[in-house]
């Protein structure tokens, strides 16, 4: 008996395995090429009509809740992070034609940090002056539900009542912020 007979390869043995072993591959393959095209020329993995995937997010101020939890109102999540230059042109922009126009409506207004430590967070908002309420995003696990964590961080996905993703944004473009603005006056009743 060989070696290889003892070791139970027998040379239909190792094409039974090898055929295993390339339809795996496959598989991986085809999931992986799957994944990458379900990501938009934008970054994002989710579109306009889907439901916004729900998650709990921790504030600033140590306390939690959930994206359901805010259900029958409008949100805006709004991806920023300290180093983004684009995220600190557009927060003074959130927060005085979104924040302060619709904070006493039923709106949510969410900046959600990518990845940064809570320092670091709390000195952004007040060099920022922004008082829309923030949470973090360690990991940017938050961020990876609604784009390719390898894509740019600003973006705000504006989401209506029911829970459905309304209105996607990428980088500061004053005409697609006035698009978001309308949508969101819209979903509010107001448009």
């Amino acid at each position: 008996m060989s070696k290889y007979q003892r070791l139970g390869l027998t040379f239909g043995n190792m094409k039974m395995k090898l055929n295993i072993i390339m339809t795996l591959a496959s598989l991986v393959m085809a999931y992986t090429t799957q994944a990458q095209s379900t990501t938009d020329s934008r970054g994002y993995i989710v579109q306009v009509g889907d439901m916004a995937p729900d998650f709990e997010m921790e504030w600033i101020d140590g306390t939690r809740s959930s994206l359901s939890d805010y259900r029958g109102k409008v949100v805006v999540l709004q991806f920023t992070a300290s180093w983004c230059s684009v995220c600190r042109k557009e927060a003074p922009h959130l927060e005085k034609e979104v924040w302060q126009a619709h904070k006493d409506d039923d709106f949510l207004l969410i900046g959600v940090d990518r990845d940064e430590p809570l320092e670091k967070v709390q000195q952004f908002i007040t060099k920022l002056g922004t008082t829309y309420p923030v949470s973090l995003d360690p990991n940017a696990d938050i961020f990876g539900l609604f784009a390719n964590k390898k894509s740019g961080v600003t973006r705000n996905v504006v989401i209506d009542k029911e829970g459905r993703i309304a209105f996607l944004t990428r980088l500061f473009d004053p005409e697609e912020f006035d698009g978001m603005k309308e949508k969101i006056a819209e979903l509010l009743g107001e448009g």
